[in-house]
């Protein structure tokens, strides 16, 4: 009878756990909740992430990272179901003892992860989340989509809206990763968002595989960033102080590489 009582116990324990972390389908709702916390209604909100890149299989820390990804939306009064987010995003690489940005590794050139752009179309269509993902320029713009692999769980009052991508993208260099985004919803406003990324590491940490991790928060205001962040931005990448105003700004930057 014992035996019994703990195994309808420890059944109990997973259909609560399931209950509260269970996976569910967009609806309205939830697809309203994630546009306002992933980009905001109209004005710029701001992902502050700091992590680390490792090495793989040997997990040797190569760098600290910081950056930030900055973003607005834009609604269409006629078709709530579909938003256009305007973004960007830049992340530099620090040294793993001083913390000073790193500019060289070895005799080779760091440079910071930058995007002058993506523009990222969300559709809420049959209780999916679909994704399409415009970026680059010239040559090397890109389209990626449609993308339908997000969830949306729920763990007690909070959500989790997970997204996993398998890149396999052709290039100058063909481009293979697996990356992962959960954002978590606050219903105090307190977003995060944590994001893993398996891969190849640039050639100036040497090639071979690597591990990044980020971990981020969001504030509505560039005032807000750690002075860090905004001291290196100020200096050297004014650009990305704020998200693309409009879609013209996103076309011009397109059709930069043609020139």
């Amino acid at each position: 009878m014992r035996r019994f009582w703990r195994t309808a116990l420890i059944l109990l324990a997973a259909t609560q756990m399931t209950t509260q972390m269970r996976a569910e389908g967009f609806d309205r709702d939830l697809f309203k909740k994630f546009i306002e916390m992933r980009a905001g209604t109209g004005e710029p909100v701001y992902w502050y992430c700091v992590g680390e890149v490792y090495s793989y299989p040997d997990g040797r820390l190569i760098a600290h990272m910081e950056g930030i990804d900055t973003a607005r939306a834009l609604h269409d009064p006629n078709d709530p179901l579909k938003v256009v987010q305007l973004n960007r995003k830049i992340f530099i690489y620090r040294d793993p003892h001083t913390n000073e940005i790193l500019r060289k590794a070895g005799d080779q050139t760091v440079r910071p992860i930058a995007y002058p752009y993506q523009m990222i179309t969300y559709e809420l269509r049959n209780g999916r989340l679909v994704t399409f993902v415009e970026q680059g320029a010239g040559q090397r713009r890109q389209r990626i989509g449609p993308g339908t692999a997000t969830q949306a769980r729920r763990i007690g009052d909070r959500l989790v809206f997970s997204s996993p991508l398998f890149l396999s993208l052709d290039g100058p260099t063909r481009y293979e990763a697996y990356e992962n985004y959960d954002f978590w919803y606050e219903p105090n406003g307190a977003h995060h968002l944590s994001w893993n990324r398996f891969g190849k590491l640039p050639l100036f940490f040497g090639g071979g595989l690597g591990v990044f991790q980020l971990v981020c928060h969001r504030t509505m205001r560039y005032a807000d960033l750690p002075a860090t962040i905004r001291e290196y931005l100020e200096r050297e990448a004014p650009l990305w102080r704020e998200p693309p105003k409009d879609l013209a700004e996103i076309r011009r930057l397109q059709s930069e590489g043609e020139r």
